[in-house]
């Protein structure tokens, strides 16, 4: 496994962990708008743009097995009600995710990026809630989708911005030398 597979991998089965062990441990916390989700909203929609990357650089099938791995220490780490619910809910809206990604990223990774994770965090915050027995109802899940969005903005934006960076560079080189 090469270096970029390694650190994608890892941090995609990291995060997938990391959201379950935040919520077993820290329950809900505040997402600002005066909205509270639970503690792994964050990571949860981190995990999105980190399965794309996974995809990217490793494939499909390598996807499939991070989330297997993922959930699996999840089960282990976590509380069973909060290990079942992550098994449905990643399970489940990370497969839509990469339909989704899969279909659109010769489009353009952000578009693809973007649309998948917003499908995905849909999915993910109704089965999420509703399997770990947290309310579904319409604060709870308005505080999933900030947290959601809230992480996405947070792995998007460098990548927006580094692009920015260049199509403004290729720009000025392009004027510079017409």
């Amino acid at each position: 496994m090469d270096t970029r597979t390694g650190l994608a991998v890892s941090g995609y089965v990291a995060g997938v962990v990391a959201a379950n062990v935040a919520t077993a441990h820290l329950g809900m916390w505040s997402v600002g708008f005066g909205l509270t989700a639970t503690a792994g909203t964050v990571l949860a929609g981190a995990s999105f743009v980190l399965r794309d990357a996974v995809q990217d650089v490793a494939g499909r099938r390598m996807a499939l097995v991070a989330l297997g791995l993922g959930c699996a220490v999840s089960a282990w780490m976590a509380t069973p009600a909060l290990a079942l619910a992550s098994v449905a809910a990643f399970g489940l809206a990370e497969l839509l995710d990469m339909g989704v990604y899969t279909q659109l990223r010769a489009r353009g990774w952000m578009r693809a990026a973007v649309v998948s994770n917003l499908i995905g965090a849909v999915v993910d915050t109704f089965v999420f809630l509703w399997v770990a027995g947290f309310p579904v109802t319409t604060p709870a899940v308005a505080g999933q989708f900030v947290g959601k969005g809230w992480a996405t903005l947070v792995v998007i934006a460098p990548v927006l911005a580094a692009r920015l960076w260049k199509l403004r560079s290729d720009l000025s080189d392009h004027a510079v030398r017409g």
